[in-house]
């Protein structure tokens, strides 16, 4: 009976020593090492809803107080894109897309072993610009002289305010060392500008402004956190 006793204080003490080991650094820094994203919709775009796949283009500080963390993160991407406006037949766009945010918010832990599963929010702030040019696409009305339609360069942006609910897991490699993933649905509220100026002799320009609303699902996030500051 002494003995049962006995291995069960120390397999509880052990247990006890091994829960707080994220607990025992004061900060961590993370890196997104690839993501899957829905990125904000340009003009309209037919096909926005496809998900974008990105590579080291973001990164997270955390301050750590027990089972909760504190986050500033920040993500930046420019790549080229082309995409149909408005339909398959009305014009082919084609430039590059700059977005980046900044965000603050919190995540908490579910336990302390190994494995942990966690939840959280980051509030903050979002830019998506456009640049490009667009061209007529339906070769019909482009066959004909005088139906042909000049290009127009095209500036497209949205600024606005951005919240991010949250659900990840950890897997601890070492007491330094965990990768995470995690996934995330952006509501993202902007302030929409779209300029068209045709290039041609007329130099016609066009300008809208709108407010607009978008979910955006960003299902998967891998990367690394490197645990600093022990306070062991």
């Amino acid at each position: 009976m002494k003995k049962k006793i006995l291995v069960i204080l120390l397999l509880l003490s052990g247990g006890s020593a091994f829960s707080q080991m994220n607990g025992d650094y004061n900060y961590s820094i993370a890196a997104r090492g690839f993501s899957m994203m829905q990125m904000p919709k340009v003009l309209n775009d037919t096909d926005y809803s496809k998900y974008v796949n990105t590579y080291f283009t973001g990164l997270i500080m955390k301050f750590n107080d027990n089972q909760i963390s504190y986050r500033l993160s920040g993500n930046y991407l420019k790549k080229s894109k082309t995409f149909y406006n408005n339909c398959n037949n009305c014009e082919v766009v084609g430039g590059d897309v700059t977005d980046y945010a900044f965000k603050v918010g919190f995540e908490k832990n579910l336990n302390f072993s190994r494995i942990q599963p966690y939840f959280g929010v980051d509030l903050g702030f979002r830019s998506n610009k456009f640049v490009g040019l667009s061209q007529n696409a339906n070769t019909l009305k482009g066959g004909l002289e005088s139906d042909a339609m000049p290009a127009s360069k095209v500036e497209a942006s949205k600024v606005g305010f951005i919240a991010s609910p949250l659900v990840g897991i950890k897997f601890n490699v070492i007491n330094e060392v965990s990768l995470f993933v995690e996934s995330s649905l952006d509501f993202f509220y902007s302030y929409e500008r779209q300029e068209f100026v045709t290039q041609d002799v007329s130099n016609v320009r066009t300008l809208t402004k709108t407010n607009k609303a978008e979910f955006l699902l960003n299902p998967v996030s891998v990367g690394i956190t490197i645990h600093l500051g022990s306070n062991r």
